[in-house]
């Protein structure tokens, strides 16, 4: 029996890669495989689909060195599709093997899509409300095997006085067996803050890292593991995806 992609396979599959290519801002290389049939390509069925890319970028400034996603049975319309536009029937789950590099990184961070959607965070330390929001530019260093640094700096708002802390801090990455892990987080020298409010920080922060789910346009991603090498960082995920996204 023939290993090669049968025609309807070979059609649907340049239709998707077409797809995904025009919602890219660029991409350096993508490949889609797809098994199916002619009979379920016309009801819109397909068995599982596999797709490879490098060099992706999402958004403006949002590069990924490299993705691979693998989905089962999944349902689209079959007209919409061979035009190149890829619309769901039925939500989809997906597994996702990310790769991003130490620049890619740093660039996404500092980018207009990031800072629209990273807003000022209101606690309550000991009674009193205080703001904090993030100051960029922000850096985060990919030294060493299973080590995230990161350094930037907060501005923190109470009583109608704001001022700026420097802080850096090191953290372990979640793995299988371990949630993230915050190993130091330290201040600039003489730009401290008081015990309460850093527990009340830190308890804030603990509650967003164990979120079950990130949303984003139609889309709930679940990070199961992330794996630190000296300037990359691999993550694997499983989406479950409601639409594509326009990305």
């Amino acid at each position: 029996m023939s290993d090669q992609p049968k025609l309807e396979e070979q059609a649907l599959s340049e239709a998707l890669k077409l797809g995904l290519s025009s919602q890219l801002d660029e991409a350096e290389n993508i490949g889609v495989r797809i098994e199916t049939d002619l009979l379920k390509v016309v009801q819109g069925k397909v068995d599982f689909v596999v797709v490879e890319g490098q060099g992706l970028t999402i958004q403006e400034n949002i590069r990924l060195e490299s993705v691979e996603l693998h989905t089962n049975q999944i349902s689209i319309n079959p007209l919409s599709a061979l035009l190149g536009n890829i619309k769901l029937d039925q939500p989809v789950d997906t597994t996702a093997r990310i790769v991003l590099t130490e620049a890619d990184i740093n660039q996404a961070l500092n980018s207009d899509y990031v800072k629209s959607n990273l807003p000022p965070v209101e606690l309550d330390v000991e009674g009193k409300r205080v703001t904090i929001a993030l100051d960029f530019p922000l850096e985060m260093r990919l030294q060493s095997v299973g080590k995230i640094h990161f350094s930037g700096a907060i501005s923190i708002s109470e009583v109608g006085e704001t001022r700026s802390v420097t802080f850096a801090a090191v953290a372990c990455p979640r793995t299988d067996t371990q949630p993230i892990l915050l190993e130091t987080f330290c201040c600039a020298p003489g730009q401290g803050v008081s015990i309460p409010f850093m527990i009340v920080l830190l308890s804030k922060v603990q509650e967003l890292v164990r979120q079950p789910y990130f949303q984003l346009e139609g889309v709930s991603l679940q990070i199961k593991t992330m794996q630190v090498e000296p300037g990359s960082l691999t993550v694997e995920a499983q989406i479950h995806v409601n639409q594509i996204p326009n990305l």
